[in-house]
């Protein structure tokens, strides 16, 4: 434990060792101290303090206990273990399985409200016997406290999950139970209160101070957040410690059946034939009770109205099933509403009229409806269907001869060609009046002359046949042909040339067709004879001009002008 090697220089000389005259030389001696288990193992301090969150995790050591020191041995390793005390089953030890390895306390969940400290002794030996010869222990013991540090615990319920049993169908605000929860902080002065977490149905309440949970509504078994009778809910229970702790308990209702569903008939709607045989209508009941609260069930028709029961008949076959046929010998086709009467077996017993629609209708041999026996077994006689039918008819006749006569029309229209030119109809054609020079203000000229006097006297004192161009003709106006109101197709071209022989013959129409001699120029006219001008044929004439003056005096300008030819 002191020197584990022994490093040795030996020097021989002769001549008795005198340096002077003699010789030397030297070696070197290791020597290694080999180690034996003559020392048990210690503890470096006899007494160890700690401390432990209460609830904490056992993985996580509570405290390292030091290495055990072995002043006579290396190759031996210790281990360790904790006497058996009131605590024993709280703690482990970490066994030291090399030397110098650190020993470390393991704790179990501790409870602070059990158990504020611990006192443990912890005793540790080799594993191998101590080498002959040694007189001393072999082991070596240490005590060590704990102390266990109060930590804010969750809220518990003692009873997770707790089962009740009730009728389904008790009234809102009734006191089911009690759902409390426990703190296990008893040196906490802490409040716990209450909330739903879970509620599928919203059924239920609960008391935040004291856990009391009574009903929201009314509990029905036949609800589908129901689960084999059963429903489940979750509620939360916290304290106000610091940091708060919250635990979660689930309350299971076990519903029992009442009886509180009628029985409905099944089915709703079925058919048989018009004569009585074999063919009949099987019917059966529903009800989303349970037993005893349903089968076996009693089927019975009405006494009101009497033609049920004059009609139709029941026929009991066993306590869930029945048969629907005819009383009578033959009922007219149709479809019929049969009212019965449906009775289950609870205590008290609830009945339920149901109404199962029966189509009535002829049959073949096999005993099923025909194709015309189901049209009629709809609701419609023999007389609804032709009288049908013969709408249908008359509809497709009125359609025809509206397409005959869209189609006379459109070729009568084709053959019926208007008089008018299609080149000169201004309804087809876009006129464009922008080749006009200035007006007649534009220029120096005295228009006073060419307006109407403001009398008559001078026209009437004229005489006959001499009139000017902007004086209307004194004289009976013709008549023009009335055109009718609705004028037919074919009219129009003979109502044009009429109008048109209308206009030739009316000397009062502009212009007006006659000879014009311009005698009335007024006094002082500055107009200069025209008897000085007069046509040249010599054809030197240029009248290409013409071509500038736009499309107005193109044929002019093609007559004169020598432009292209055709």
């Amino acid at each position: 434990q002191k020197v584990q090697q022994y490093i040795v220089i030996v020097q021989a000389t002769d001549m008795e060792g005198n340096l002077n005259y003699g010789l030397s030389n030297t070696a070197t001696a290791i020597i290694t101290v080999t180690d034996v288990n003559d020392n048990p193992p210690e503890f470096t301090t006899s007494t160890v303090r700690g401390s432990d969150l209460e609830r904490s995790f056992p993985t996580q050591p509570v405290l390292g206990l030091g290495t055990p020191s072995e002043a006579g041995s290396r190759k031996q390793s210790g281990m360790g273990s904790p006497m058996h005390t009131s605590a024993h089953s709280h703690f482990s030890l970490s066994q030291a399985r090399r030397p110098r390895e650190n020993v470390q306390l393991f704790a179990d969940a501790v409870d602070y409200e059990m158990n504020r400290a611990f006192m443990l002794t912890v005793m540790v030996s080799n594993q191998a016997p101590l080498a002959s010869g040694i007189q001393m222990s072999f082991q070596s013991t240490a005590g060590v406290t704990i102390s266990v540090t109060d930590v804010n615990e969750a809220p518990y319920f003692p009873t997770n999950h707790k089962l009740i049993r009730l009728e389904e169908g008790v009234p809102t605000g009734t006191v089911l139970t009690t759902f409390s929860a426990v703190d296990p902080d008893r040196f906490m002065q802490q409040a716990v209160r209450y909330s739903k977490l879970s509620d599928p149905a919203n059924w239920l309440n609960i008391n935040a101070t004291n856990g009391q949970i009574t009903t929201a509504a009314v509990l029905d078994r036949e609800s589908d957040y129901i689960k084999n009778n059963v429903y489940e809910a979750t509620f939360l229970a916290a304290d106000n410690g610091i940091p708060p702790a919250s635990g979660t308990g689930t309350l299971q209702i076990y519903l029992i059946d009442i009886n509180d569903n009628a029985p409905e008939l099944l089915p709703k709607e079925a058919q048989i034939c018009e004569k009585p045989n074999l063919n009949v209508i099987n019917i059966t009941a529903a009800d989303a009770d349970i037993d005893p609260n349903v089968g076996p069930f009693v089927f019975e028709l009405p006494s009101v109205p009497s033609a049920v029961r004059k009609n139709w008949t029941i026929t009991r076959l066993n306590g869930d099933y029945a048969q629907l046929s005819l009383r009578i010998m033959y009922l007219e086709a149709g479809m019929y509403d049969v009212p019965i009467i449906v009775t289950d077996s609870g205590n008290p017993p609830l009945y339920n009229t149901s109404v199962i629609k029966v189509k009535v209708c002829p049959c073949d041999e096999n005993g099923d409806c025909t194709t015309i026996g189901a049209v009629a077994a709809a609701g419609l006689g023999t007389g609804a269907i032709i009288a049908i039918l013969i709408c249908i008819i008359i509809l497709l006749t009125m359609v025809l001869l509206f397409v005959v006569w869209m189609k006379r029309r459109e070729k009568e229209r084709h053959t019926k060609q208007l008089l008018i030119d299609p080149e000169d109809d201004v309804r087809d054609n876009i006129l464009k009046y922008d080749e006009e020079g200035g007006g007649e203000e534009d220029q120096d000229y005295d228009l006073s002359q060419l307006q109407q006097p403001e009398t008559m006297d001078h026209v009437l004192n004229k005489t006959p046949g001499v009139r000017r161009v902007d004086e209307r003709p004194i004289g009976a106006e013709p008549q023009y042909p009335i055109r009718p109101v609705i004028p037919h197709p074919g009219d129009i071209g003979d109502f044009i040339n009429e109008g048109l022989r209308a206009a030739d013959n009316d000397p009062t129409a502009p212009p007006y067709d006659s000879l014009l001699v311009f005698d009335y120029e007024g006094s002082g006219s500055t107009a200069g004879s025209v008897s000085s001008l007069n046509s040249s044929s010599s054809g030197d004439q240029d009248y290409d001009y013409l071509n500038d003056w736009g499309p107005r005096f193109k044929k002019l300008a093609d007559m004169y002008g020598g432009g292209e030819e055709d």
